[in-house]
């Protein structure tokens, strides 16, 4: 029957505690600034799942305190502040931490290696084409998956500009990368 029903002791025991812990979480969040709750990349999406997962034991687990679980609640934040605090100071960091935005179509041509490496289905950069406006995948020149997983659609590169220079797989990029490559070698 405990299966079923729990002891009042016990629940009384949630309510007690998981009001603070909520609101807790809630001033951290607040706390820690719009980037804990951003569009998220695979860092990002970690923390907010053991966020909640903290949360859930805090309200759950009658072995964690109130004062044990806010106390691992502010680690995960305070984890995350601090890689994004270096990531933004130091690219090898940033790298680690962070996917690149790659390449899946260039010119209206779809890149089956890169879309194969990304694990991303035709029919998904087709619905990325058709909500940016345009009718055919040959008419976009640049569909880029970016580092929290949406899709991107450039109608022309000439006004990209710096906008596409972090963009892996990007051919006229890899193309300039060993042109400059073969020139400070000389």
């Amino acid at each position: 029957m405990e299966y079923i029903l729990d002891s009042p002791a016990a629940v009384l025991r949630t309510v007690v505690v998981g009001i603070p812990a909520y609101l807790a979480l809630v001033a951290i969040l607040r706390f820690s600034g719009k980037r804990t709750l951003s569009q998220m990349n695979a860092f990002d999406f970690i923390v907010t799942i053991a966020l909640g997962s903290t949360l859930a034991t805090i309200l759950v687990s009658p072995q964690t305190s109130l004062a044990r679980g806010v106390v691992a609640l502010l680690v995960l934040v305070g984890l995350q502040y601090v890689i994004t605090w270096t990531s933004f100071r130091w690219k090898s960091v940033a790298r680690l931490a962070k996917s690149e935005p790659a390449a899946l179509v260039y010119r209206g041509q779809m890149l089956p290696d890169a879309m194969r490496r990304e694990r991303v289905l035709a029919t998904e950069i087709e619905v990325a084409v058709r909500q940016s406006g345009l009718g055919r995948v040959a008419d976009a020149d640049l569909v880029v998956l970016e580092t929290d997983g949406t899709l991107s659609v450039l109608a022309n590169l000439e006004h990209a500009g710096d906008a596409i220079s972090a963009v892996t797989g990007v051919p006229d990029q890899q193309q300039q990368s060993a042109r400059g490559r073969e020139e400070r070698h000389d």
